[in-house]
């Protein structure tokens, strides 16, 4: 970095699963924005195990511009956010810059970022403006940015959104990280002393359509809540109080009007308000169950310290500094 505090090194990272459609409109516009910026770049784009030709265009575009357009093939589909952190792992950039491969966030944004980070911010998110995305996303949407808001203490207004800057020691320190299920903005904004918010663009998808069916999406909810945050098992333990202090009121309630000279009439049927109490204490079980099953079933998993992905090459590095 110069002694003005100027970003001199911009890193763009990009996961890529089956985007030949607009795969090759992103390639032109970032490089078109990023030579605009006078700063040395590099473009580096993750095929996440595509099944289409996307591979081949990043291969393509990485013999044109050596040392500029970079090319990480994963050996196959590992996930949006493993993707991302395998580009992290050789990225040389002072800034590196996050953003989705489906236009939906313009690269001309790039240079605001830029701009940002230079005020002497570690992360740099921003705040998609008039979204074209659908009810259901912008809801889900805004439940995880709540919890992630807890989660970090960082008020930040958009999580979901993937354009966003971080500083070289911020993106060491998530590389640092060994859990396998790792959502890249809360564990970026673990790290960072300054943060801010810019508001960007948000455009229609331009072709295909979106990776992420409604229970793909339900499960993503679910899971970036279980790997950022206890809060779902505190809520279980204030349920588990609720429900409790519930049945014994319930229980009190049952002996007064047993004692009351019309109870004998009210207790004949009070065995279907037991039947309705048990299903409702065995559905708390279950539920319990589940949760406490989740946080397990991660435990297990990084004990087994796996790799996040496997690199089945890289195309167009020509240095190694």
């Amino acid at each position: 970095m110069s002694d003005s505090g100027k970003i001199q090194f911009v890193s763009v990272v990009v996961p890529v699963y089956n985007e030949e459609g607009c795969l090759q409109e992103l390639i032109d516009r970032t490089v078109r924005t990023l030579e605009s910026t006078g700063i040395r770049y590099e473009f580096i784009m993750v095929d996440d195990g595509s099944r289409d030709r996307s591979a081949e265009i990043i291969t393509a575009a990485a013999d044109r511009h050596p040392d500029q357009v970079i090319g990480c093939i994963l050996n196959r589909n590992y996930g949006q956010h493993a993707a991302i952190m395998a580009g992290f792992s050789f990225c040389r950039g002072e800034l590196i810059i996050t953003i989705d491969a489906d236009l939906q966030n313009p690269p001309e944004e790039i240079p605001r970022l830029i701009e940002a980070a230079d005020l002497g911010n570690d992360v740099v998110g921003t705040v998609r403006q008039h979204r074209r995305d659908t009810l259901f996303r912008r809801t889900s949407s805004k439940v995880v940015n709540y919890f992630a808001r807890l989660a970090t203490g960082v008020k930040m207004s958009d999580y979901g959104c993937m354009l966003r800057a971080y500083r070289r020691r911020v993106v060491e320190a998530m590389l640092q990280c060994n859990e396998r299920s790792t959502f890249i903005p809360v564990l970026g904004n673990s790290f960072a002393r300054n943060t801010c918010e810019i508001p960007v663009a948000h455009a229609e998808r331009a072709v295909g359509e979106s990776k992420y069916s409604l229970w793909k999406l339900i499960n993503l909810q679910f899971n970036l809540l279980t790997c950022m945050t206890t809060i779902p098992l505190r809520m279980l333990t204030y349920f588990g109080l609720l429900t409790g202090f519930c049945g014994f009121l319930l229980s009190l309630y049952i002996v007064v009007r047993r004692l009351l000279p019309s109870g004998d009439a009210w207790a004949n049927g009070g065995v279907f308000t037991l039947f309705a109490v048990l299903f409702v204490f065995t559905g708390v079980q279950m539920i319990g169950i589940g949760v406490i099953g989740e946080y397990i079933g991660r435990i297990y998993t990084d004990v087994r310290a796996r790799p996040r992905f496997f690199i089945e090459r890289i195309v167009g590095r020509k240095s190694a500094d």
